[in-house]
């Protein structure tokens, strides 16, 4: 609305001297959108010729004194943008399309989109519908069709799975009840290797490595199962799986240590570390942190070492997937106020 009335203004006050002195009212009008013209490329002489708003507004404000015909001849425009110009000032003053409502179904919010791909992440077998079920319970609102399209769009398939889940999410599902086992070997300053045995309890990632051996028979693994059954005690009752490779040191008496507390024995494919991948891990940890740093003597050096890191390591080191607290840690790490570091 303001700018139609100063191009009214303008137009007014430009053809006063049309009115005075109709006979160079054309000449004075050619020389000013000249000059006009002069001034705009001496501000952009180093980049294409733009125009802005205000130098639209001058030009088509002087048109009205300049004979059609000559517009051609004065104009470092064509007559039909001219007239565009033109026609784009009025068109803006009747625009109210800033008033008008947004049409159709308002927006999903942001934290229900995130809640409806974390439902979907999390539990792999529902599709869209059940989604949307489990979503009505908390009390969101949202139809099947709006799930399915945060779904797909996410690239996440809107429709419940129909095979097993891949070794990833099932480990992720199934971390608290799941403990892995595997050997690991260590050399001495004379080259003699002896071997660990180590397991890990994925929830938590408690360390614990049973015993170190030159000799690993399938009778010390089965030693290691009993000690190890033995030192968790009621602990055991929170685990459900016990993930393995297909060593022959495993025997079925190992097994059934683990089967008599409740546990179900779950075998890896023949060379695939990552079905075991926290426990390959755990070890490589084990390597950078403690061994690669110290001469092991002898057997009874190599068992002191490892004692030590597994307990720095369970009381001590921060882990990433437990926010930062160490594997014995309660839930909730202490604040400390601001200065008592």
């Amino acid at each position: 609305m303001i700018i139609s009335i100063l191009y009214r203004i303008t137009r007014a006050l430009v053809s006063v001297p049309g009115a005075l002195l109709r006979r160079d009212t054309a000449k004075d009008a050619e020389l000013l959108v000249l000059r006009h013209e002069n001034a705009v490329l001496r501000r952009q002489l180093a980049r294409p010729v733009r125009y802005e708003p205000g130098d639209r507004f001058w030009l088509a404000a002087l048109s009205s004194l300049i004979p059609r015909c000559d517009w051609r001849r004065v104009f470092p425009v064509t007559p039909g943008t001219l007239l565009s110009w033109h026609r784009r000032l009025i068109a803006k003053r009747w625009d109210y399309s800033h008033r008008r409502r947004r049409i159709g179904r308002p927006p999903t919010a942001a934290a229900l989109k995130r809640l409806v791909l974390r439902l979907a992440q999390g539990n792999p077998r529902w599709g869209h519908r059940r989604i949307q079920g489990e979503l009505a319970k908390l009390g969101h609102t949202i139809a099947p069709s709006t799930v399915w399209q945060i779904l797909h769009g996410a690239g996440v398939d809107p429709a419940p799975r129909r095979t097993g889940p891949t070794w990833r999410e099932f480990l992720t599902a199934q971390a608290e009840g799941i403990v892995a086992a595997d050997f690991f070997h260590v050399d001495t300053i004379s080259g003699r290797r002896l071997y660990a045995l180590v397991f890990l309890e994925h929830g938590t990632r408690r360390l614990h490595i049973t015993g170190v051996t030159a000799h690993p028979t399938a009778q010390w693994a089965l030693q290691q199962a009993r000690n190890l059954t033995a030192d968790l005690g009621t602990g055991m009752e929170s685990l459900r799986f016990l993930l393995r490779d297909r060593d022959s040191k495993y025997t079925d008496a190992f097994d059934a240590v683990f089967e008599a507390e409740g546990l179900e024995v779950l075998l890896s494919a023949p060379q695939a570390p990552r079905m075991n991948a926290h426990c390959e891990r755990v070890i490589g940890t084990i390597r950078r942190e403690a061994l690669d740093h110290v001469l092991v003597l002898n057997e009874g050096h190599a068992r002191r070492v490892l004692a030590e890191y597994r307990e720095h390591y369970n009381a001590y080191r921060p882990h990433r997937s437990r926010d930062q607290r160490p594997p014995e840690a309660p839930e909730q790490s202490p604040i400390l106020p601001i200065g008592t570091l």
